[in-house]
């Protein structure tokens, strides 16, 4: 049974790369590698309030442009009760409502198939279907990326979500964009599931842990299976795991083999699905070449990504006491003349070690300097922004994200920390833009 018209343009020549496996089984999940250690989930600031989301087509503005995702809020939500997130990305030729709505398959196939397996498990989940620019997900210049930090500050802000239980899952250029954000997004997000992906939307980082899953088929027509085994095993060495050959059914054999890895750190499991079915398809039926909502993916990754315990996020101890330096420039971000008032702009100048230019990312993403004043650009911030110091006050203004490619970027607004005028002097201000990959957007951390 078809649920949704399937793309057969994602024509790319890709790189081949075999690796890894521990101990395998053709049906179930079985044990997969130990999780990390569970603990109290982190508050958003929705929790405890008023929802100011509900379910439907919500719109943001992210990179300059106004950008929209589906929301389903669960019935019966609880303002006091943390709650998963999920985000489901749609294929190439797809829409957030083909995600949301199921296609011809209706509920039983919305987000894969993981919304029904929710709604059985006490409606535990929030689930979100972005829109991506001409129903793509080529992500230029982190731009989706961007729309995805945007989307999770304004339902963290609206709903009681639990920070540890953030995850991502995608079919073919979906499974591109989930990949991407498990390479620079991997403390924000706990897990993510590729089915029959490629690298399309970059990888910018791929150098932190996340658990992750992969799904291909092995008569994959057009991103072939090749493909996916270049992604996990990007995280088959990130993780730690041992690198073996895990075993693949055979041609014609209409069947799966699921393979957990051995040898992962504690907590970041790399899982690896292959099927053989009739082609480029997230919904394989064992013993057949059609597909549908039958299909064994939706339980395995439904159950790949509930075996994580409620808590915080695996989260790299916070950057301390460390000045931001422009690749550009080679000067700081500074502070003029060490002066502690509120809205003083920083500015480039040469690094001199002093207490103006040492900057703590705190795991709340705030970025702090002489250990009470944070970096924000207050509400509504557009192009050309100042940042500056302020008091200190927990607002989503003043969070940031320090991104593997060397960008740091606005939570609430995903603009850029920028170099005025791709200025390089001493006294050149700093302020929010649209990221461009310029390299006065790029900046390194050092002592």
């Amino acid at each position: 049974m078809k649920r949704l018209p399937l793309l057969m343009s994602l024509a790319a020549a890709l790189l081949l790369v075999l690796s890894a496996a521990g101990s395998s089984f053709s049906s179930g999940l079985g044990a997969l590698a130990p999780t990390r250690a569970a603990g109290a989930a982190a508050a958003t600031p929705g929790c405890g309030k008023a929802p100011t989301l509900t379910s439907g087509t919500h719109t943001i503005q992210s990179g300059g442009q106004n950008r929209t995702y589906i929301l389903r809020v669960p019935a019966g939500y609880d303002s006091n009760h943390p709650y998963r997130l999920v985000f489901g990305f749609h294929w190439r030729g797809g829409t957030a409502n083909d995600v949301d709505s199921g296609g011809t398959d209706g509920y039983n196939w919305s987000y894969y198939g993981l919304r029904r397996l929710a709604d059985n498990a006490n409606n535990s989940t929030i689930f979100v279907a972005p829109q991506g620019n001409g129903n793509g997900w080529a992500n230029p210049g982190g731009q989706d990326v961007a729309f995805v930090d945007a989307m999770v500050n304004q339902i963290e802000s609206g709903l009681c979500v639990d920070t540890g239980q953030l995850f991502a899952a995608g079919f073919s250029y979906g499974g591109a964009m989930s990949y991407a954000l498990a390479c620079s997004r991997a403390t924000v997000f706990r897990a993510v599931a590729v089915y029959s992906g490629a690298n399309l939307s970059g990888c910018n980082g791929g150098t932190q842990p996340i658990a992750y899953m992969g799904l291909h088929g092995i008569r994959d027509n057009v991103l072939p299976i090749a493909s996916g085994r270049q992604l996990r095993d990007t995280f088959v060495r990130t993780n730690g795991c041992t690198p073996q050959n895990p075993p693949e059914p055979a041609n014609g054999s209409l069947t799966h083999i699921i393979t957990a890895y051995s040898g992962c750190r504690s907590g970041y499991p790399v899982v690896w699905a292959a099927f053989d079915g009739a082609g480029h398809d997230p919904g394989p039926i064992d013993g057949s070449t059609g597909d549908g909502w039958r299909t064994w993916t939706s339980a395995a990754v439904w159950q790949f990504f509930t075996q994580f315990g409620s808590g915080t996020p695996p989260t790299p101890q916070p950057t301390e006491n460390q000045q931001i330096v422009g690749q550009q420039s080679g000067r700081c971000v500074d502070i003029n003349n060490s002066t502690t008032a509120n809205g003083t702009q920083a500015q480039l100048w040469d690094c001199n070690g002093g207490a103006n230019q040492r900057w703590t990312h705190t795991t709340g993403k705030q970025l702090l300097v002489y250990g009470n004043k944070c970096l924000g650009v207050g509400q509504g911030a557009g192009n050309g922004t100042p940042a500056a110091i302020w008091d200190c006050n927990g607002q989503p203004d003043q969070q940031w994200n320090i991104n593997a490619d060397g960008t740091i970027t606005a939570a609430q607004s995903g603009l850029c920390l920028d170099a005025n005028g791709q200025g390089t002097a001493n006294g050149t201000k700093i302020q929010l833009w649209s990221c461009s990959g310029g390299a006065n957007q790029h900046w390194r951390l050092q002592n």
